[in-house]
């Protein structure tokens, strides 16, 4: 979620969250910056476009929930469907942060302001944490994009201590010049806010900051994937920001300011509310996440 609008936890509290959510999983991995907590600043944007494609059912899944489809009929033979394409996949925050209080709490300029390196992420109340979520996501995400022939670059892998900084994740996405990048994220807001939204770009032009280019191409990311991803995991979209919609403009989210390519952020549902908790720390609805931002990637990208 993004980090302004979430409260940090406690130290004790976090560091159980972040050990239960890596008994949870494997590996724990994420970044912060942006989506959290009920954004201050919303706005009315209009539905979800309808999609050109469905989601893809005719594409076989290996044991780790693998697409190997070779795409739609409009392919070459033989030839994947996002073949030359490169997707820039973001988990939000990084189970480390816990521990890096200080370099995480260091300012770094997103254009309109200076905002937190980066934050912890919110848990559900089990202690299921924000940072483990993203990453199992992003994993899962990348793997069905690179069985459709993508290129796939991951902003962090649960590699380093903590971080990236909100402005070394746009980075990121500017210097692999990615046709797409999507920050995946869990938000942290009140019981009784559920579902899911996409935050996309707002028109900001100041300091390092211009988004000019991408508030268009960035929308229709946002809603071919929020469109895609009702479809996958049967969910709706948030019943708290977007005013139904699932779509959320924001001027105030450094990975989303100083990106030069196509990017959104994706807050797959509430981890504060029970009943969408259920959904995001089951692993079969989580491959069912990673489902349907796939298809609304690939949708996005074949036009």
């Amino acid at each position: 979620m993004p980090y302004d609008h979430r409260k940090s936890l406690t130290p004790a509290l976090a560091l159980l969250g972040c050990a239960l959510g890596c008994l949870a999983l494997v590996g724990c991995g994420g970044a912060a910056d942006d989506a959290a907590g009920v954004p201050g600043a919303t706005s009315s944007s209009p539905a979800p476009r309808a999609s050109a494609a469905p989601s893809d059912p005719s594409g076989s899944a290996d044991a780790t929930g693998t697409t190997g489809s070779t795409g739609s009929g409009d392919d070459a033979p033989g030839r994947l469907p996002l073949a030359g394409r490169t997707v820039v996949v973001d988990p939000g925050h990084n189970p480390g942060n816990f521990r890096h209080s200080r370099e995480i709490n260091q300012k770094v300029d997103i254009g309109t302001a200076r905002k937190e390196c980066d934050t912890t992420g919110t848990s559900t109340n089990a202690g299921y944490t924000e940072a483990a979520f993203t990453l199992d996501v992003s994993h899962r995400l990348r793997d069905l994009l690179k069985g459709l022939g993508a290129k796939v670059v991951l902003t962090h892998d649960a590699d380093r201590p903590f971080g990236p900084c909100i402005d070394e994740r746009a980075r990121t996405g500017n210097a692999a010049r990615a046709d797409a990048v999507v920050s995946v994220h869990a938000d942290g807001s009140a019981t009784g806010n559920r579902g899911f939204h996409v935050i996309l770009p707002a028109r900001v032009d100041s300091g390092g900051a211009d988004t000019a280019k991408i508030v268009g191409p960035s929308r229709a990311l946002g809603e071919d994937i929020a469109t895609h991803f009702a479809r996958a995991t049967h969910t709706s979209p948030s019943n708290y920001i977007g005013s139904g919609t699932g779509l959320d403009v924001r001027d105030d989210l450094g990975g989303l300011n100083l990106s030069t390519v196509p990017k959104v952020f994706v807050e797959c549902g509430n981890m504060r509310d029970p009943k969408d908790a259920a959904l995001l720390t089951d692993a079969a609805w989580r491959q069912k996440a990673a489902q349907g931002l796939a298809d609304g990637i690939r949708t996005y990208l074949k036009g």
